[in-house]
């Protein structure tokens, strides 16, 4: 297995310039770069979806002691976007992994795109990248806003989840990531490159939220999971997975709620337990 070493943001200023932004460094081995959609006003079962909720493109980069590095992401583009985008990125070489949505029933109407690269190179990848998003609307960056309190039991939920979860942008997220060594194509993934569950709420008032998350499963425990979804009231909007080489394989299943958010957070965590996972305290 080849191993991923630690690295500085100082390691990261050609990915940031060729990105047009700066990231955060994840336990000073994944470089992390939000590219939120600010700039859409997606509506799904009534609800003015939040970037942090589902609408935020987020990219990885790690070093490994090979020499090489690796890209993988979560692309967030619109359904008139999503052809170019993906033209854009095959004429740089970055494997497109996964299309899917991660909304029920929305408009306008949003895709997913998982995007994986591997080379010597990783400020190549980046301005492979950087070319594909400028055919989206995708902003540039801006400053993160001042937190505000949310009207959300937060002590509730991290109860009921057993986990603490953290504030982004208006929404409360939890996480909680594979207790196996997972790996891509030989390569070790940190938890921050697509091998985490992730359960955001975004505040409606009342204590009440919508739920916006991503189950990281095992074949064996897909059909247990998507049950106690259902069982907790929740719907299913996707089942696939991120990578094509990953071992152990792992689906992920998108899922969607309103309701009280504590009451929501109590029903999910059978699901969780039928997966073989531990928390990430604080995580955000």
């Amino acid at each position: 297995m080849i191993r991923p070493v630690r690295t500085g943001l100082s390691d990261w200023t050609g990915v940031a310039g060729a990105l047009g932004r700066g990231g955060q460094l994840k336990h000073n081995v994944a470089y992390y770069t939000p590219l939120p959609r600010s700039d859409l006003a997606v509506v799904s079962r009534g609800v003015t979806v939040r970037p942090a909720l589902a609408l935020s493109s987020h990219i990885g980069f790690v070093r490994y002691s090979d020499g090489g590095s690796l890209l993988m992401g979560d692309v967030v583009v619109t359904e008139q976007e999503l052809q170019q985008f993906i033209d854009v990125l095959q004429e740089h070489g970055i494997e497109l992994t996964a299309i899917h949505k991660h909304l029920p029933s929305q408009t306008p109407a949003v895709w997913g795109i998982h995007v994986h690269a591997h080379g010597d190179d990783p400020v190549a990848i980046a301005r492979g990248l950087r070319t594909a998003f400028d055919r989206t609307g995708t902003p540039p960056a801006r400053p993160p806003a001042r937190q505000r309190p949310l009207d959300l039991d937060t002590s509730g939920i991290d109860t009921a989840l057993g986990v603490k979860g953290s504030v982004y942008d208006g929404v409360y997220r939890n996480f909680f990531a594979r207790r196996e060594t997972v790996t891509e194509g030989g390569m070790v993934l940190p938890p921050a490159l697509g091998s985490t569950t992730n359960i955001n709420f975004q505040p409606l008032g009342h204590g009440r939220a919508a739920i916006s998350g991503d189950c990281v499963m095992v074949a064996s425990e897909v059909q247990n999971v998507l049950k106690a979804l259902r069982h907790a009231g929740v719907e299913l909007v996707e089942l696939h997975n991120h990578g094509l080489r990953d071992e152990p394989r792992l689906f992920f299943t998108h899922f969607w709620a309103t309701g009280d958010a504590v009451t929501l957070a109590r029903r999910l965590r059978p699901a969780v337990d039928a997966t073989n996972v531990v928390p990430i305290q604080g995580a955000g």
